[in-house]
């Protein structure tokens, strides 16, 4: 049953919705403050650029944040108020790094209409009041006493019931307001009213102006000496004070932000809603204003906000493409732009459309997802791991083990590359021509296998092999000196470093050689009870090239040791447990963490954090990677250290805010790597694998990596065809003529490995493209791509007209081979039992696919079903039809054979304005709305009255506080059959603000334990601002307030590995399972994405 779901981000929301500056962290340092809608992002300016100091989710959607500073204080407070009427003061506290609350509240009323146009926060410039205008007819005020302290809020009535904007006023003596409305002729005026605080009242205010531009939608209010406001409208800005009215046109257009550049606020940075970006600029006399001039700097994203750091530097944050920080130039580049782009931060949203596709078709789900709007529309590809990108490749078998040396002890780079063999060793080297050839060592032995090889000091090189250790010049090649294995004895497993070896030979004897200047000198020897199976030096202390510890990993008692380095005293001993050995130990440094990593033969992996001057091992954690013996390695990129764990699911484990994480690698199975950093492949690593060794760069190491296909047009709509490995989309493209803009739709063919559009259809002037799918017809071999359109006139309300597209792809082309005009808009479309199931406007309609008396074929209406507002999303499983409606929530049809008609079996009777459905299983099915709920609902097959067995019962709630457009079955992550998470349904979701959710399926005794958790987690981990988990998860809409049920918040549950110890400890003890047993069942569930 999915009646028990767990829901999480896969990735965060990137939308920014809002930003501010100031003296947030400390009075000298300057903050940008990013709000993502339900996140808050700070960060500090520094010379380098922006650097990040704390990113936190909040329990709320953000819809006001700004920053004040209280009488008597030295640095800002932060207001923020949430879409649900919660606001909060935050404080950042430098000693914790954390925000702490200062105040806090709920300023819903009971009865009112909400703002049409959005709420609108505003605090007053000599924090005298913060003042909300939340619902229709009324302002509310909550206003600060003399010590900065919060007093009770109050309303007053606003008899302007159409309200465009509110700001307050600089340098009034009592606090003044302005606000510009909409009056019932639709002509748009600005007034301006006092504050009242004592009366609770407004009084008229100083000035007003009445009779703007129809478009006046923005105000702008200058701070001192000037004051006054500004107001930008679509054709023209005016500035207004008691004193002074001035008024400039411009080329039409809609702004959508605006930052203030001068402190005096005599320049102002505005951004349309074509990424356009202008300086405003008023000319002034002193305090006595005399104009307003425009000029255009350039072009940036479809700003949503803007702020002005320093220094020319501004942040441009967007909801509709990629944010920006950018520089503004004295002089023009080439194309006449004042705008150089620094650094853009990558934004999914808004995922209008995505579709998961498994390009590399290795069981591992990769979504492609619409991204953007207008100009910024793109695809995204979004793919958990890392890729490694082959540079280049040769055909070799048998691979045993790879080393890269340098030819001297301070080149920069590496040399060769030792390919050990089962019974030879062969040498590459780089040529002239950047191409590995064979070489020779001479000093080496080739006619064996190498067991170790290592750039040593003094210009030498070192080669293990089952007899001897070799100490071999790099820069003659020549051998120096040798160490041999006692007779009737040969060396099993080596290590070295620069300055030492650390080797076992049967029996269990470990010797100890240190390598001094041509020459290797036997230190110590010891025998241990029992035969040893892997040893590792590497210097992870303070001396780059020696160790002062030996982790030694032990055949049957399946223990791993550590031992002081140069007597070979034994310091640890842990028992790993079970029957399989360790293959692979290795000692690294993580972020300045020590840790030791131990590697079975099962392809299960330990890690302990290690005391480096105790040789004490603790908080010993096991995973899962694979189920072959792993090989650990360490190489570095960007700087850092990172481990690339060799096996059949090859592994790259790196650090982040001092947590191990796994990321999966693109490769299907890895058996030895080696870094190789030559001077043709710089930073790359050599890569065996079965038949080949291939060099390859490796991407920035995180969990998600996202590839930007820019498109310049808005993706609407995305689908992926197997057979001739294409994607096809909906899309419309923007164009900008001199005086008005058209908008022309296309369905465009793409290649799905270079995402080239290869072939165009171009729509009928105003059709728009609603639906996509890829399917098959019975009788038909043939694969087609189906398209439902709409006509979207201008005078009509709804379309009454449409067309569904039926294309075959032939040689990389779209060719029609039928259409079909409908009565109405294509919202979807489904492959139903070898048919198509379209939805048109308010009925479900069934069509065949039939051949012509003459030939071609054709697609033949079969029946249909009526009784919806409008069939918006369809999804069919067998015979059976789920719709969810524009208003009408969730019903469930049933295709019947015999009679060819559609009937409906039940509803869900509430009223949910639908976003997207899916289904769970058979009888579960699952929705979103327009509210940021998700919902699940039960059919009723088995109830026992007719009444019941008509009602679709809901058996879930939750508020996501996310719009979700797509749910589609798949999974970001490889599905291993041997762990518990590869038996987890999971669907994913994408949403406005640019999320990629994943929902999980659990069953009933996980899903009561980790209820049982996130229970005990809301008791520690407290909210920012004090909101509360349960309020913002509970289902919110119009109508009403419920608890969440029968879904738990993922997010949360896993913020259980980012506890202090203590933390977590406490929550050990309330649930009576120990900390490890805790952290290895949440980190389960961090690999359902």
């Amino acid at each position: 049953m999915s009646v028990w779901n767990y829901v999480v981000t896969a990735h965060k929301p990137t939308n920014v919705t809002h930003s501010c500056v100031g003296n947030f962290t400390g009075p000298q340092e300057l903050n940008l403050i990013i709000a993502k809608c339900t996140r808050i992002e700070i960060h500090l300016l520094t010379p380098h650029g922006l650097q990040p100091m704390l990113d936190v989710p909040l329990y709320g959607r953000i819809a006001t944040l700004e920053l004040f500073r209280p009488h008597g204080e030295a640095q800002d407070f932060l207001f923020v108020a949430t879409e649900r009427y919660k606001f909060c003061v935050l404080q950042w506290d430098g000693e914790s790094s954390e925000l702490i609350t200062r105040a806090m509240g709920d300023v819903s009323d009971r009865i009112g209409r909400p703002t049409d146009n959005g709420q609108i926060g505003i605090i007053d410039p000599d924090c005298r009041l913060i003042g909300l205008h939340l619902y229709d007819g009324l302002f509310k005020v909550i206003p600060f006493d003399n010590k900065g302290q919060l007093k009770e809020a109050f309303n007053i009535r606003l008899e302007e019931l159409q309200v465009l904007d509110i700001k307050f006023l600089y340098g009034c003596s009592k606090p003044t307001i302005v606000v510009l409305y909409q009056d019932n002729k639709d002509a748009r005026h600005v007034k301006t009213y006092e504050v009242a605080l004592k009366d609770k009242d407004f009084v008229e205010g100083p000035w007003s102006q009445n009779n703007l531009d129809n478009g006046a939608g923005l105000l702008i209010p200058v701070p001192m000496p000037l004051g006054g406001v500004i107001i930008i409208g679509e054709e023209t800005i005016v500035y207004c004070s008691a004193t002074a009215f001035k008024a400039i046109p411009i080329r039409p257009s809609i702004t959508r932000a605006y930052g203030r550049v001068d402190a005096d606020g005599s320049r102002y940075l505005l951004s349309d809603n074509a990424g356009l970006l202008h300086l405003l600029v008023i000319t002034h006399e002193r305090e006595r204003v005399t104009g307003l001039k425009i000029e255009h700097l350039g072009e940036t994203s479809v700003a949503s906000t803007i702020s002005y750091l320093d220094n020319a530097v501004v942040y441009v944050g967007s909801s509709y493409g990629d944010s920006q920080l950018i520089k503004l130039n004295l002089q023009p580049d080439t194309k006449g732009s004042y705008v150089e782009v620094l650094e853009k931060y990558v934004n999914l949203g808004p995922i209008v459309d995505f579709c998961v596709v498994d390009l590399e078709r290795q069981g591992q789900g990769q979504v492609v997802t619409c991204s953007g709007a207008y100009k910024d529309g793109s695809l995204r590809v979004v793919r958990n791991g890392v890729g490694i990108n082959e540079q280049a490749s040769v055909e070799l078998q048998g691979i045993k083990g790879l080393w890269s040396l340098r030819s001297s002890t301070n080149d920069p780079y590496d040399t060769f590359l030792v390919v050990s063999f089962i019974s030879e060793t062969r040498i590459l080297a780089m040529n002239i021509e950047d191409e590995l050839e064979e070489t020779e060592i001479e000093g080496f032995d080739a006619q064996t296998q190498t067991l170790f090889c290592q750039n040593a000091m003094h210009d030498q090189l070192v080669q293990v092999t089952a007899n001897s250790v070799r100490l071999v010049s790099s820069t003659s090649r020549e051998l120096l000196d040798q160490w041999n294995a006692p007779s009737g004895f040969s060396i099993n497993v080596a290590s070295a470093n620069a300055t030492q070896v650390l080797l076992a030979t049967g029996g269990g004897h470990l010797v100890y050689l240190e390598i001094e200047k041509a020459k290797l000198v036997e230190v110590k020897h010891i025998q241990l009870e029992y035969a040893i199976s892997c040893l590792d030096i590497n210097p992870i202390g303070e001396n780059s090239n020696y160790s002062s510890l030996a982790a030694v990993g032990m055949w049957t008692d399946i223990s791993v040791r550590i031992f002081s380095l140069p007597n070979l005293e034994l310091m640890t001993k842990e028992n790993l447990g079970g029957e399989i050995i360790p293959r692979s130990v290795l000692l690294c440094t993580f972020e300045g963490v020590s840790y030791l990593l131990c590697a079975l033969g099962d392809g299960h992996l330990f890690n302990f954090l290690l005391n480096i001057s105790t040789g004490e091992l603790s908080d010993r954690k096991k995973v899962c990677l694979g189920t072959q013996p792993i090989s650990l390695r360490t190489f570095s990129s960007k700087d850092t250290t990172h481990v690339f764990a060799a096996s059949d699911r090859p592994t790259v484990i790196y650090s982040s805010n001092k947590k191990l994480l796994y990321s999966n690698v693109n490769l299907k199975e890895v058996s030895h790597m080696c870094p190789f950093n030559s001077a043709a492949f710089p930073d790359s690593l050599a890569i065996a694998k079965e038949g080949e060794l291939s060099i390859g760069t490796i991407d920035d190491i995180q969990k998600l990596h996202i590839r930007t296909i820019p498109l310049g047009e808005h993706a609407r709509r995305i689908c992926h065809q197997e057979q001739s490995r294409t994607f096809a989309i909906c899309s419309l493209k923007n164009n900008q003529t001199s005086n008005e803009e058209t908008e022309t739709h296309f369905i465009r063919l793409l290649d799905d490995q270079t995402f080239e559009f290869i072939s165009t259809y171009p729509l009928d002037t105003y059709e728009y493209g609603c639906s996509i799918i890829s399917c098959s017809f019975s009788d038909d071999s043939n694969v087609y791509y189906c398209v439902g359109t709409a006509y979207v006139l201008p005078e009509e309300n709804e379309p009454t007209k449409g067309r569904i597209l039926v294309f075959v792809v032939e040689d990389g082309k779209l060719q029609l081979i039928a259409e079909k005009e409908t009565k109405g808009a294509v919202y979807s479309l489904n492959s139903f039992n070898g048919k198509l199931l379209a939805a048109i406007n308010q009925k479900i309609q069934l069509y065949k696919w039939m051949l012509r008396e003459d030939g071609p074929r054709e697609l033949q209406s079969e029946c249909g079903h009526h009784g919806h507002i409008l069939a918006l999303y369809v999804q069919t499983r067998g015979d059976f039809i789920v719709v969810g409606d524009l208003m009408k929530s969730i019903s469930l049809l049933l295709y019947k054979h015999e009679e060819g008609a559609i009937e409906e079996l039940a509803r869900d009777y509430n009223a949910n304005w639908m976003t997207a459905v899916e289904i769970l299983d058979d009888d579960i099915y699952l929705g979103a709305e327009n509210n940021f709920n998700l919902f699940t609902v039960r059919k009723n097959s088995d109830a026992a009255t007719d009444e019941e067995r008509g009602r679709l019962e809901v058996v879930g709630e939750y508020h996501l506080g996310e719009f979700v457009n797509r749910f589609r079955h798949g999974s970001l992550v490889m599905r291993l059959p041997d762990s518990e998470a590869g038996q987890i349904p999971t669907v994913i979701f994408g949403t406005v603000n640019g999320v990629i959710g994943v929902v999980a399926s659990l069953p009933h005794d996980q899903y009561s334990f980790l209820e049982k958790l996130q229970a005990n987690l809301v008791k520690v981990i407290k909210g920012v601002g004090g909101l509360s988990h349960e309020h913002w998860r509970s289902f919110n809409n119009e109508k009403k307030t419920v608890d969440a049920r029968n879904f738990l918040d993922g997010d949360l549950i896993e913020s259980f590995l980012d506890l202090s110890r203590s933390r977590m400890e406490e929550i050990s003890n309330v649930m009576g399972v120990s900390v490890e047993e805790l952290s290895k069942r949440v980190e389960e569930l961090t690999r359902l994405h």
